[in-house]
C-alpha cells in the first residue's frame, strides 16, 4: 500500500520516515537534542511539584519589562495556585512528551510558548533590570529563547516518528491497516 501511496505521488508519513534524507546520526543527535529538553522540562515540572512551598509568586512579582504589569497580575490574589498548578502540569507534561516521544509536535509548540513568557518575564534587554537569577550576563539572548528555537527546531523533524511511541502507534496503525 505503500508504494501504491508513493506512486500516486502522495507521500504517507511512514513512508516518508523510513526514505528520509537524513542520516541515523542526524536523526540520532536530533533525538538526543529532544532527549535533553525533555529531561530539562521533566526536571524542573518534578522538582517544583515535589517541593510543597515553591511558588512563582515571587518570580512573577519581580518580573520587568514590557509586560511586567501582565506577570505581577498573574502573581497575585487568587490567580497565583492556578497559574502554579498550570506551570507545574506543563513542565512535566511537556519533558514527558518529549522523552518518551509521545504527541512531540504538539507539546513543543507548548514548551515554546512557556519558555517565550519565561522569556518576556525577564527579557535581556539593554537597560531592563535582571534581578532574576541567571548563570551569566545576556544580552537579547539567554537560554529560554536558546530552548525555545531548539525546540522549534525539533518540530521540523519527524523524530518520535523514528524513535518514541510516536513510531510504535503508528506501526501498529500501518499494521492494521494491512
Amino acid at each position: 500500500m505503500t508504494a501504491c501511496w508513493h506512486n500516486l505521488g502522495i507521500h504517507h508519513a511512514q513512508y516518508t520516515v523510513m526514505k528520509t534524507p537524513y542520516s541515523k546520526g542526524q536523526l540520532n543527535s536530533l533525538i538526543f537534542l529532544r532527549l535533553l529538553i525533555g529531561w530539562h522540562f521533566l526536571y524542573e515540572g518534578l522538582i517544583k511539584l515535589l517541593n510543597p512551598s515553591w511558588t512563582a509568586e515571587g518570580y512573577l512579582m519581580g518580573a520587568t519589562g514590557p509586560f511586567e504589569s501582565m506577570f505581577h497580575w498573574l502573581g497575585s490574589g487568587d490567580l497565583i495556585t492556578a497559574v502554579d498548578i498550570i506551570n507545574v502540569g506543563a513542565l512535566t507534561l511537556i519533558g514527558l512528551s518529549l522523552i518518551l516521544g509521545f504527541w512531540t509536535k504538539f507539546f513543543s509548540y507548548i514548551g515554546i510558548a512557556l519558555l517565550l513568557l519565561y522569556y518576556l518575564a525577564y527579557p535581556p534587554l539593554p537597560g531592563s533590570d535582571m534581578s532574576a537569577p541567571s548563570e551569566g550576563s545576556y544580552f537579547l539572548v539567554n537560554k529560554n529563547l536558546i530552548e525555545a528555537i531548539a525546540l522549534f527546531v525539533l518540530i521540523q523533524f519527524p523524530t518520535s516518528a523514528y524513535f518514541g511511541l510516536d513510531h510504535l502507534f503508528n506501526k501498529k496503525i500501518k499494521t492494521a491497516q494491512l
